[in-house]
């Protein structure tokens, strides 16, 4: 299939509030953010109810953290008219798509999701026999799937719920696609296409399902994409209809690995608060410096003319994130033969940092005076999520055939 976006692709992709971002936030997932809204249809969203899943005991800042989490996304770059930037609680059609999952969904394939057991024994502190707890890789899920996104970005570590995902959904469109004259309705949606194009659409069907041809199942695909006169029920009924099964209700979503954060934190841990190893976003100029100056470095380097090994230092770890090959060479050969000291080396990184949250910090300023601004783009925003959840929450009951009730 073509690497190139067509017009309705989509990305969904969330954060839990926990307040103000970090470098390694930008580094690893807003940067990432930034340069996908301009491809995609994005919906980013603030995954409050997900905070409730370990912080259930008190939720009381979780409104605060939530507008500071997006002044940050906004002062990063995420516009609000090349994205939708919601609330989840907003929208509460994932909490009702969630429960309609849950009573579908094996509880072995929550309890084998990898980071079930990981967190447990990381968060031992915290009581995490809960409900809530297990099941919030399907709420992950039915965040993504309520609105048929293409892509999820995520780092390897999240891959097995983007396949949790996938097997939900795929799950669901076996047990409720199968419509009593789905078969009589595909071929009437075939004959919709125009002559030309219903006879490549068989072709390519009958090329995948007698010789498994793949590539014939993705040019089937993109030439169903690329149809205007089908409505969007038949093109699901279509894509259903390529494999012999039934109606797709809820699209299978691929995971797109996001690059691996190389953003380190001060001691050189992964950046993260718990560590308190942090540059926020909104730090002061001289707050930063402040924090760079008492990073540690190569142990061995005790005096001036002792000479070191950027390997074993905490902040060359920075330079290959901000200096250039130039300087670069300067710190290796520098620190090799002690001809430059540890407050030398750091300096080109402190100016780095600083000049890259300047206009950030500068953005976020503008945003932090007029908050009502920030509430009213997320208003606005999870008032378009939730049209778009709404449609296809009334595809999964009329597809349950749940309900007789107009919606």
């Amino acid at each position: 299939m073509s690497t190139n976006p067509s017009h309705n692709e989509r990305v969904v992709s969330g954060m839990r509030p926990t307040g103000r971002l970090h470098l390694g936030h930008y580094h690893g997932v807003i940067k990432n953010w930034v340069e996908m809204q301009l491809n995609y249809e994005c919906f980013f969203f603030v995954a409050d109810w997900h905070a409730l899943t370990t912080h259930y005991d008190d939720p009381s800042r979780t409104p605060e953290h939530v507008e500071d989490m997006v002044i940050d996304w906004l002062a990063a770059g995420i516009s609000p008219s090349s994205a939708t930037i919601f609330l989840q609680s907003e929208v509460p059609e994932h909490a009702e798509l969630h429960l309609l999952l849950s009573m579908m969904t094996p509880i072995g394939w929550l309890e084998r999701v990898p980071t079930y057991k990981d967190q447990q024994a990381k968060l031992r502190e915290k009581d995490l026999a809960t409900y809530g707890f297990l099941g919030y890789p399907l709420l992950q899920s039915a965040d993504i799937l309520m609105y048929k996104a293409d892509y999820v970005p995520v780092g390897e570590d999240q891959v097995s719920h983007i396949e949790l995902t996938r097997e939900v959904a795929r799950r669901f469109n076996y047990i409720y696609g199968r419509e009593p004259d789905f078969e009589k309705r595909a071929e009437e949606a075939i004959s919709k296409m125009g002559k030309k194009n219903a006879k490549a659409y068989r072709n390519y069907r009958k090329a995948y399902q007698e010789q498994g041809d793949a590539e014939a199942l993705e040019v089937a695909k993109a030439l169903l994409e690329s149809q205007q006169n089908i409505s969007v029920g038949d093109q699901e009924r279509l894509f259903g209809y390529l494999e012999g099964i039934s109606k797709i209700i809820l699209p299978e979503p691929q995971a797109r690995l996001t690059p691996a954060s190389k953003m380190p934190g001060l001691d050189g841990q992964k950046m993260s608060k718990s560590y308190g190893n942090t540059i926020a976003l909104r730090d002061a100029p001289e707050d930063v410096e402040l924090k760079i100056r008492k990073m540690p470095t190569d142990p061995a380097r005790v005096r001036l003319t002792d000479a070191g090994d950027p390997d074993k230092c905490p902040v060359w770890q920075f330079h290959i994130v901000y200096s250039d090959d130039q300087v670069k060479d300067w710190v290796q050969t520098g620190c090799r033969s002690a001809g430059i000291g540890c407050l030398e080396c750091k300096q080109p990184v402190i100016d780095a940092v600083i000049n890259e949250l300047k206009p950030m910090r500068d953005r976020a300023e503008e945003f932090e005076q007029d908050r009502q601004l920030v509430r009213q783009i997320i208003t606005d925003g999870s008032e378009a999520a939730r049209d778009v959840a709404r449609e296809t929450l009334d595809d999964v009951v009329e597809a349950m055939r749940f309900s007789s009730f107009s919606r």
